[in-house]
């Protein structure tokens, strides 16, 4: 049975206290004998002139007892102690996978150890960019001084041991057992072959269990030229002189001293063997590829290095000493400039590099015991993580697969190439740069980001991350935060109002205009219908007040938490955010992203589940083994008849909407597509987020604005974005149709029901009494939607939010009276009502109902 990793240490400190206990013991049993013997010679009355010979004598045959004990007690403690070590060992090792030769013939001589990056079906994007140069030879291409110098520095019984010493096994062990981590590396130079190729960096006493299996496993299948060559292409060896990382002896030989690993002079091969110790130390070059002022320790080093070598009988005294006068110094290289690396793909390659990071760090973190949570609150510990990870991505020859689609990724770049001149105005100025601490010259295009998502799944399939990557490395598709606008309209304020049955698809609420305690919200243009709509047509055109009223309502006038439904759909607002009015306009005060707004609205795509988004299918290590593979994590926000009533609502965007111009635009029919439009104040945010049920597809523009500008998007916008929607959904119908699932449309669940109701209130006919008067309310009906809900009955006040002066204004109407209902009314910037003449209107009568 394998033991537990703290288990050795209770069996030893119960060992400890059994040992302890039985000294006791002894020492009563000493003085029980001392006892014992007086009074014997007491009883026989027998003289004793010598009293100190018997105590000597007494004291001298408990010694010999107490010795012949101790020795069997080490003998039979020793052996209990070995067998239990071993156990623990064997146990430890059950738990592991055996590589196999190919696996690790593979591993161990790869000097490729970036690691890869996919994109879907297997399609290869780029290798991890890594600070580490190589270069791999064989051991002929290597210095013999160089391979004797090595090992009889690092590892001088190197071709008599099976790859790992006992003495290092069983300090390994006690220092466990006693408490000390394991903070060394391998003593051998077959046991360093196994840390830097085939295991992590963690240092825990299983890692380092394993690293001893392995390399006895190398060991064994390798002869110890392989290892020998395949430690000197991968060791690292500091800096060359452009400043770069270099590992492997031929980096590091013509990194420092210009010539090829295999003429390295015996003093140039003793410095470069003294390197992997402390590269960072010993390394002559700075960061910046300039030798370092102060070369002593490197140099002492390396006297270290011939020292050993002679003392091994690798070189003679000669030999050796004529090295040590040797000037190092003057044979290095001189400053040099390190080439750029391309990035292919650049917007994808930072993402996924990112995301794979994260995933990393949170593994990394789990290994040590620590919360997530608590490492990111403390900077330098989240970039101890940060870093270790960042390292594992490029020198341990990951794999990286995501879920990127690059046909479609192809498709989009080009749509986004050819649209752009349509996209609006890019302004030139001087602006105060705070990094370089000066006027700089810049430029300010429209920037543009989207995402395509599959609603089932959660699958990223691809993205746009803005114009053109070589200008901005700033992905607008997830990490940019923006306002979203009347997109989150259906996300906010009708979903959960049909979800919770306070609305069905006829529902009046109130479009007059309306004090909220000083906020006075209008619709598009700074007017108001002054009239009532219903639910659909409000969410159709996407009128202001009537969401302002609905939101007001569900907040004042029932126990709805919108902003519940907003978090299980991955967007959390701040109570400040949700207590303010202007939230259900998408008036945020940090903004979200587009991959935040995509993946909300594609529960309504889903029967009201929302899957969380990824990119990051899975992650392979370097020995094959999956170390991470997505799943899927679904919530559940939304029935499914609320997600068939909001679909139904947003079709009419499309059909008839402000998104109307799609029904042209579009190479495919939109009776399977529904969407919404979303602008900020003064066009400073565009959107349009629209769904098949298939794909959802969010699209955002508007300027950058880094350096404190108030650029703003023409009054043409919104049909700008529509258009570029448009492009991308040709490009992806065109590319793979099945994608969009166009003939798939959601079934009817059984929990909506249809009723007839009247186009004028929302309810059934009836009569109703108004200010004493009966008023019989009938005329033209329309089938209306309910969450699994009844038609109501007529009544005065049928409509949400409305006042009583805006009752009286539709019952005067209805009644044959010739008025003002359902006349725009024109309001200023601050939601003041005007009259014809521009002139501000003062009403006090705008207290509001149900």
């Amino acid at each position: 049975m394998a033991l537990s990793l703290n288990e050795p240490q209770n069996w030893w400190t119960k060992f400890l206290t059994a040992l302890q206990n039985f000294g006791q013991r002894l020492v009563h049993l000493t003085k029980r004998t001392i006892q014992q013997s007086r009074s014997n010679t007491e009883a026989n009355q027998q003289p004793t002139p010598n009293d100190w010979q018997f105590k000597f004598n007494v004291i001298m045959s408990t010694i010999r007892s107490l010795m012949r004990f101790v020795i069997a007690l080490l003998f039979v403690g020793g052996g209990l102690a070995l067998g239990l070590l071993l156990g623990y060992f064997s146990g430890l090792m059950s738990q592991e996978s055996v590589p196999t030769y190919a696996s690790m013939k593979r591993q161990i001589s790869d000097v490729k150890q970036s690691s890869e990056l996919y994109f879907a079906n297997n399609v290869k994007l780029d290798n991890v960019k890594s600070d580490l140069l190589r270069k791999q030879i064989s051991s002929s291409e290597m210095s013999p001084y160089l391979k004797k110098a090595i090992v009889a520095t690092e590892d001088s019984d190197f071709y008599n041991h099976n790859g790992v010493v006992p003495k290092s096994l069983i300090r390994a062990v006690l220092g466990e057992i006693a408490g000390a981590s394991v903070q060394t590396g391998g003593s051998t130079l077959t046991q360093q072959l196994v840390k830097m190729q085939l295991l992590s960096s963690e240092t825990t006493w299983k890692r380092k269990a394993t690293e001893i299996m392995l390399a006895m496993r190398v060991n064994k299948y390798f002869s110890k030229d392989e290892v020998l060559e395949s430690y000197l292409n991968v060791a690292t060896f500091g800096r060359n002189s452009a400043g770069q990382n270099i590992a492997g002896v031929e980096e590091a030989a013509q990194g420092l001293f210009g010539v090829s690993a295999k003429n390295l002079s015996l003093p140039q091969a003793a410095f470069i063997a003294g390197l992997p110790q402390s590269p960072s130390v010993y390394t002559p070059y700075k960061q910046n590829g300039s030798l370092k002022k102060d070369l002593s320790l490197g140099l002492k080093r390396k006297n270290v290095v011939l020292f050993r070598m002679y003392r091994n009988g690798d070189i003679t005294n000669k030999q050796y000493q004529a090295a040590k006068k040797v000037d190092l110094v003057s044979q290095f290289q001189e400053k040099g400039t390190a080439s750029e690396q391309t990035v292919k793909y650049g917007y994808v390659y930072n993402l996924l590099l990112s995301r794979a990071r994260t995933i990393l760090i949170k593994q990394l973190v789990k290994q040590d015991g620590r919360q997530i949570v608590k490492v990111k609150a403390d900077d330098a510990l989240y970039t101890k993580y940060y870093n270790q990870a960042d390292t594992l991505l490029k020198q341990k020859g990951y794999r990286i697969d995501s879920t990127i689609n690059k046909s479609i990724y192809d498709e989009l770049q080009t749509a986004t190439s050819q649209a752009s001149y349509t996209f609006g105005q890019s302004y030139t100025e001087t602006a105060y740069d705070s990094n370089l601490k000066k006027e700089v010259t810049i430029t300010e295009p429209v920037q543009v980001g989207s995402i395509v998502l599959d609603n089932t799944t959660g699958k990223v399939l691809a993205f746009v991350g803005g114009r053109d990557y070589d200008d901005n490395q700033v992905n607008h598709a997830f990490d940019t935060l923006r306002s979203p606008g009347s997109t989150m309209k259906p996300l906010l304020v009708y979903g959960p109002a049909v979800e919770n049955k306070i609305i069905n698809t006829q529902t009046q609420i109130a479009d007059f205009p309306q004090d909220f305690n000083g906020y006075k919200p209008s619709d598009f243009g700074q007017t108001s219908l002054n009239k009532f709509v219903s639910a659909t047509t409000a969410l159709e055109h996407s009128y202001n007040l009537p969401a302002v009223n609905l939101y007001n309502y569900l907040l004042n006038k029932t126990n709805v938490q919108p902003a519940d439904y907003l978090k299980k759909m991955g967007i959390t607002l701040t109570s400040k955010e949700i207590s303010e009015l202007g939230i259900a306009l998408g008036g945020t005060s940090q903004g979200i992203s587009v991959q935040q707004d995509a993946s909300a609205f594609a529960t309504y795509a889903n029967n009201g589940d929302h899957v969380d988004p990824y990119v990051i299918s899975k992650i392979t290590a370097p020995d094959g083994k999956v170390i991470y593979q997505h799943k899927e994590t679904k919530t559940s926000v939304y029935s499914p008849s609320t997600a068939y009533i909001m679909q139904h609502m947003l079709k009419q965007v499309v059909k008839s909407g402000t998104a109307n111009s799609l029904s042209w635009r579009l190479n495919f029919s939109t009776d399977n597509v529904w969407g919404k439009t979303g602008t900020t104040n003064d066009n400073k945010d565009i959107w349009f987020v629209g769904s098949t049920p298939g794909i959802t597809m969010a699209t955002w523009m508007g300027y950058d604005n880094f350096y404190g500008n108030q650029h703003s998007l023409g009054t043409t916008a919104s049909s700008i974005n529509l258009g570029y929607w448009s492009t991308m959904a040709n490009a992806i119908y065109s590319n793979q149709p099945d994608l969009l699932k166009l003939n798939k449309s959601m079934s009817k669940p059984s929990g909506v029901k249809s009723h007839s109701v009247l186009e004028s209130t929302g309810t059934k006919d009836g009569k109703v009494t108004v200010d004493g008067n009966t008023i019989n309310l009938k005329g033209n009906t329309v089938t209306a939607l309910f969450n699994d809900d009844e038609a109501s009955d007529a009544k005065a006040k049928f409509a949400i939010g409305g006042t009583d002066k805006n009752y009286k204004l539709f019952y005067d109407h209805y009644s044959g009276i010739s008025n003002a209902y359902g006349q725009s009314i024109k309001m200023d910037a601050k939601g003041n009502v005007l009259d014809s003449s521009g002139n501000i209107v003062t009403d006090d009568d705008d207290t509001t109902t149900d």
